[in-house]
Formats: structure tokens, sequence, C-alpha cells
């Protein structure tokens, strides 16, 4: 039975100042893809744990059983953790960790938050309201392709190798709750986003439809090129990481 967790996705905690990060990876992925963020943060002096959603980084399987609830729980989790060391907490997160990171700052007296590759909706397809009952029959869907740019990053990622139906109907659910928290977030925001990613695609308006509906009067949005959704590992990362940390230093001045 044990371990369960994935080797190399693993939970991170990195001491450092007063100042707090917490990192939050995606859906079907593992701190990993959060970790190199992590690292170049800490390098900054920062004090960062990169969390863990419940049911992610151990068995597919364990995805049939989570609720978006129980996600959200993994993020309180981290700032009571965070809490213990720190005197202001930025959260930062990727993808479906950017949906959370948005909801939780909604709720949370967060310094700042950081949405990278957030997705404001999923795509109009009418199959999508019966995930719940198409989950009883069909456990899981193929994954689209990754579109990465740095194939040796590629090579080292680690995600489930598909994604769980019943997940993916609580992705919807999600993005319902924090569609209807984005006016309420009031701290300083900064979103992150590719042109070239295959799955939060910049056609679709995701980054300009949340920008526009947060309640934060400092707010910001930066495009990157070159690198696929997984910005924190891609070709990109460099300039994600210099991103971050200035969003950081910026406020945590602000915050003294």
């Amino acid at each position: 039975m044990f371990p369960r967790t994935i080797p190399t996705a693993e939970p991170f905690f990195f001491p450092g100042d007063r100042t707090g990060c917490m990192l939050v990876h995606g859906f079907t992925g593992t701190p990993k893809e959060m970790r190199l963020l992590g690292e170049s943060l800490a390098e900054k002096g920062r004090t960062v744990l990169g969390i863990r959603l419940a049911a992610h980084a151990t068995r597919p399987e364990d995805m049939i059983r989570a609720r978006w609830p129980d996600w959200l729980a993994s993020l309180e989790d981290g700032w009571n953790i965070l809490s213990g060391c720190t005197d202001s907490i930025f959260v930062m997160g990727l993808s479906m960790g950017g949906i959370l990171t948005l909801l939780f700052a909604s709720h949370y007296p967060v310094a700042g938050v950081v949405a990278m590759a957030t997705p404001h909706h999923l795509p109009a397809d009418p199959r999508i309201r019966f995930l719940k009952p198409l989950s009883l029959v069909k456990r899981y869907i193929p994954k689209g392709p990754s579109g990465y740019f740095d194939e040796e990053a590629f090579r080292d990622h680690i995600c489930y190798p598909e994604d769980p139906v019943r997940g993916y109907a609580e992705v919807r659910d999600l993005i319902i709750e924090m569609q209807k928290a984005l006016p309420k977030i009031t701290a300083p925001a900064l979103l992150i986003f590719s042109k070239q990613d295959q799955t939060v695609t910049a056609g679709e308006g995701h980054m300009d439809l949340i920008y526009a509906a947060l309640g934060s009067h400092d707010k910001q949005r930066v495009w990157i090129e070159n690198s696929s959704h997984v910005i924190t590992r891609d070709a990109q990362r460099q300039q994600v990481f210099q991103l971050a940390a200035e969003f950081v230093e910026q406020h945590s001045q602000a915050n003294t």
C-alpha cells in the first residue's frame, strides 16, 4: 500500500524569510510541475510550499472519488502550515491550480495571487453537461497533445496518463465557483498565459475574461511565447520565474 506518492512528485517545502509562497499544480499533475518555480523563489529568500492536491500524484483511480472541495481543502492545509512561519502569503497556481488559487483568494487575505495558464471556462461542448452520468460507464478519456517546446522537460514530466471523466466534471463545477468569486478578489493579481498553449488557447479569451471580472484594482496580464500549457516547466520558464519573483518583491515591499 505504501508508499503511494509517485517518486519525484512529492510536495516540497523550502524555508526562507517571512514572505510565503504557496504553489498549486494542475489537474492530474503533481507538485513537480511547480518545483522549479519553487526553487527559483527560494533562491530569492522566500519561504515556499508546494502542495499536493488531494488524489493527485498517487494513482489515477484515486481521482474517481475526489471532489473539488477536497482540492480546495488542500490549499487550506497549505495556508495553515505557511501561516505558522510567515507574515504574508502569495498563492500561485497553474491551470486548475490557478482556478483554485483564484477561488481561494476570494476567501483568504492573500498578499497576491498568480494564475498561470488558467481556464476561465471549458470548451463549448454539449456533452460536458453529461459528464457525471457518463463517468459511470466511461472512467477515463485520452489526454490531448502536450505541445511541449522543451523535449527534455516533457520526458521528465509526471502526470496521470489519462483524464478521469468524473474528475473533469469536478473541474466544470469548480470553474463555475471561480467565475462567481472573481469579482470578490481584491488582492493584487498577475495572470500569465502562453500564446502557444494548446489546452487553454489564446483564441478563447481566457485571460481577458478573468482579468475583466477580477475585483482587484492592481492586476496585470502577461503573454509569453514558445511554451506549452505547463509554462512552469517549458522553454520560457525562466521568464515565468522572473515575473513571479518580481510580483512578490513588488507587493512584499508594498505591504511593509
